[in-house]
């Protein structure tokens, strides 16, 4: 007789158990569902300041509202070798960067007005929240997977360009 009591309350146990489990489960893989998909807004080429060749270029979305510039590449969960985000600010000034909620590295890349990169943040640490500074004021920051400035062999001094499609 006891022995039927311990299985029926072991038997209720499990169960509870495998239930509190899979609906823990389906909690945790619902917060991943914010897919953030890539829109092309424009086109973005990178050139040597040293021999004005084309490094390389790729495609662009733009940041140039308080929103974009705000939440700029977060909750991504990947970005092409071959896309890039452009924040476009209305004035020069040093920049700062951070990666809370960027679940990928990035290279930060800050570039002036007259569109020379300035100083770059490499490697960017996905949700880390310290803040990542220019070295002198940008008025546009480009970012790109971790790693590419490096594989480019981006200088500060060289040069960017870039179109925007026309939305009608």
């Amino acid at each position: 007789m006891r022995f039927l009591t311990f299985l029926r309350v072991s038997i209720v146990v499990l169960t509870l158990t495998v239930f509190f489990a899979c609906t823990e489960d389906k909690t945790k893989k619902s917060e991943d569902k914010v897919i953030v998909s890539f829109k092309k807004e424009g086109t973005l080429t990178i050139k040597k300041a040293s021999t004005d060749s084309i490094i390389n270029t790729i495609d662009i979305e733009i940041a140039d509202n308080n929103y974009e510039t705000e939440t700029g590449l977060m909750y991504r969960t990947k970005l092409e070798t071959n896309h890039g985000m452009l924040f476009i600010f209305p004035d020069v000034e040093f920049r700062s960067f951070y990666m809370k909620n960027t679940k990928i590295p990035l290279d930060i890349i800050y570039i002036d007005e007259s569109l020379s990169i300035v100083s770059f943040q490499k490697n960017a640490k996905p949700f880390d929240e310290t803040s990542l500074p220019s070295e002198a004021p940008a008025k546009y920051v480009l970012e790109i997977n971790g790693g590419l400035s490096d594989e480019w062999q981006l200088d500060v001094g060289d040069k960017i360009s870039y179109t925007t499609l026309i939305n009608d």
